[in-house]
């Protein structure tokens, strides 16, 4: 199995190569060159079984000869054993053929932790048999940073910086990236939004002087081993609701398209996916693209649902790859385009993504009333992103076809949002009740390339 940039320059790689350098040399995100496929009987054959053997079923065929099969099966099982329940990604009825897939049972309490975890895993072994380290450089608006810190910290080969939008992630998401006491983790507060936070990253991927003298890496999921982690759940999800001889949709919340991307792989490994539904907030740019309006930035406007306050979302890059037939021209030429405010998409691409995708998008006032009305109807207590797909999900989905809507985060990670909605403040699990307590340690640095860079390399570990 090899590993090509979507920018059509870079050399192809190895699962483990493209999984430990992230960003391709050319600006690109790695892909398989082919993805492989599931027959029915295969798919039929995950019935029943445990999460663990279903993630080994499906990511084997990506990953190589990086890992013997005993050794990956140990490091699933190690992965997934912190996950706090034993389906690991249960789901509950909200409807008549409408589904809750929980993702939100992990560590710190979001979906990021079942790509994070294993990826923190996948890291360890791999750098650990070559006897190397790696310096780790994340963006987050969120989620993504808590997961990463918690999967990597007191590692021994890896220093973890993680930069977040000041002021623009919940309490919750703060406090869990800078109350780690593991001195090679580091929490920063970058003045910008998440989309400032992103393009620095890229900035430092792109400073090969920087990039080589440090050896970073990417876990954001630029990585392709976050995006294949999250392929798995889309098919034990199906499956327990009669794939492969049932056809059925999702809708997931998105910000940076990694999630939707990774139904779009399963779709591709033949899982029978019926439809796969970006659901947005307000900041609505995918929405937008995928209704024909173009990809053109445009303000990002603070919400409820921080985590979706993305402009440029970047894992759409491989989205376009392959809706332009796989031509890395035309790639670099929209990520040119888009680097001057947006570009339009052709009819022929368009009509590519809409083969596979739908979308739908929520006001701030509608993911409120979604959160009122779920808990009166239900009694399920929805995060205010898993609110947004769910209110996508229930004016789109057909009646006939089992939808499932991908629960992103706990409701404790963004009590504010939940307690004005329903009155009810979501508590933290009793291993996390004492987060207010614990002492912060955080960098707030300005949006500068050159201050980022000096400040990593002054603080990496001997």
């Amino acid at each position: 199995m090899r590993y090509i940039s979507t920018r059509g320059t870079a050399p192809a790689l190895s699962f483990e190569e493209a999984m430990l350098t992230g960003l391709a040399r050319d600006g690109g995100l790695y892909v398989p060159e082919t993805i492989p496929t599931l027959t029915h009987q295969e798919i039929a054959a995950l019935a029943g079984k445990s999460y663990e053997e279903v993630a080994f079923a499906v990511m084997r065929p990506f990953i190589g000869d990086t890992f013997t099969d005993e050794v990956f099966r140990a490091l699933i099982d190690e992965a997934y054993a912190v996950i706090g329940h034993t389906a690991r990604a249960p789901m509950v009825q909200l409807a008549p053929n409408h589904f809750l897939l929980e993702l939100f049972h992990g560590p710190t309490l979001a979906f990021k932790d079942f790509a994070m975890q294993l990826i923190g895993q996948m890291f360890q072994t791999a750098l650990g048999r070559k006897g190397s380290r790696v310096t780790i450089v994340g963006a987050t608006s969120g989620d993504t940073g808590s997961a990463a810190i918690e999967a990597f910290k007191g590692l021994d080969n890896v220093d973890v910086f993680i930069l977040f939008p000041h002021g623009r992630v919940s309490e919750v998401q703060r406090r869990q990236m800078t109350t780690p006491v593991e001195s090679n983790v580091h929490a920063l507060a970058l003045e910008g939004d998440f989309d400032d936070c992103q393009a620095r990253l890229k900035d430092m991927f792109n400073d090969f002087e920087f990039r080589d003298g440090v050896k970073l890496a990417g876990v954001n999921s630029i990585n392709w081993g976050r995006v294949l982690a999250q392929v798995v759940y889309y098919f034990t999800s199906a499956v327990s609701l009669g794939a492969p001889d049932r056809k059925v949709s999702f809708t997931v919340p998105t910000g940076n398209f990694g999630d939707i991307f990774a139904g779009y792989v399963a779709k591709r490994m033949g899982l029978p996916i019926d439809r796969l539904i970006v659901a947005t907030n307000q900041n609505d740019i995918l929405d937008r693209c995928l209704k024909g309006q173009g990809y053109h930035k445009g303000p990002t406007h603070p919400s409820i649902s921080p985590s979706m306050d993305i402009q440029v979302s970047s894992n759409f890059e491989r989205a376009l790859f392959d809706a332009y037939d796989r031509d890395a021209l035309a790639v670099v030429q929209q990520m040119a385009e888009l680097a001057e405010g947006g570009f339009d998409v052709s009819q022929g691409a368009m009509e590519s993504l809409r083969e596979h995708y739908d979308s739908g998008r929520a006001t701030e006032e509608e993911t409120m009333q979604t959160i009122t009305h779920m808990l009166e109807a239900t009694g399920e207590l929805l995060c205010p992103h898993s609110a947004v797909g769910v209110k996508v999900a229930e004016e789109m989905r057909d009646a006939a076809v089992p939808m499932i809507t991908l629960a992103t985060a706990h409701p404790a990670k963004f009590p504010d949002a939940v307690e004005k909605a329903t009155g009810i403040r979501p508590d933290l699990p009793p291993r996390m009740r004492d987060l207010f307590d614990r002492d912060e340690r955080v960098t707030r640095l300005p949006n500068d390339l050159e201050a980022l860079k000096a400040h990593i390399k002054g603080n990496l570990s001997a």
